[in-house]
């Protein structure tokens, strides 16, 4: 067991699904993070600052859309998630 209450009629509330705006917001945090890292790799290996500013600014919005979509892709999909379960003769 862990712990947790059964859920009754009364104290069965439907979980919050990410908002867009939460999808947006982690998309930016997380590629400001990706494209510093991604611009100092480019800039080790090639020693050339605006070559590494522009493999930047090319990864940015790409892999920003990418995530988002990814992000709202996996808001649709139940699997690993907790859902209320209506049994069969209480509908």
């Amino acid at each position: 067991m862990d712990g947790s209450t059964p859920e009754t009629e009364s104290t069965k509330e439907k979980l919050p699904r990410e908002s867009r705006l939460r999808s947006v917001l982690k998309g930016l945090s997380w590629r400001l993070l990706a494209t510093l890292i991604t611009g100092l790799i480019a800039f080790f290996w090639s020693n050339d600052v605006w070559l590494a500013v522009k493999i930047s600014l090319i990864e940015f919005p790409a892999k920003f859309l990418i995530y988002y979509l990814h992000e709202r892709v996996w808001t649709q999909i139940p699997t690993g998630t907790i859902r209320n379960l209506v049994p069969m003769g209480n509908k």
